[in-house]
């Protein structure tokens, strides 16, 4: 992430779930974004990743909401590294898929 805030379409799109599922989850998690003058929803990096964890748990673990907000109330720090770990997990298979990909182009190609 390189900008100090994203709207409310960027941060959905990172995440592949709909403007209307953030703004659910805001309700839900009572979350504050920041406001333009005009109430444009405005979200720093801190938002982006608390949407990573409600997202990791509700879509990922298959928690329901209330479940999110009892882990997320229990123990942050484990849901964090937890997360973390999986997101890192998912990108190395994203590699190793690529790698696999470009391995066999040259093999067919021989």
């Amino acid at each position: 992430m390189s900008k100090l805030f994203y709207r409310i379409s960027e941060v959905a799109e990172m995440l592949d779930v709909t403007c209307s599922m953030l703004r659910y989850w805001e309700q839900e998690f009572n979350l504050s974004p920041h406001r333009t003058e005009k109430g444009f929803r405005r979200y720093d990096e801190k938002d982006i990743e608390t949407f990573r964890l409600i997202h990791y748990l509700v879509k990922t673990k298959g928690l329901t909401l209330s479940g999110a907000r009892q882990k997320l109330k229990e123990n942050p720090d484990k849901v964090v590294r937890s997360e973390e770990i999986v997101r890192r997990l998912k990108g190395v298979g994203s590699e190793l898929k690529a790698l696999m990909q470009a391995f066999d182009e040259m093999s067919t190609k021989k």
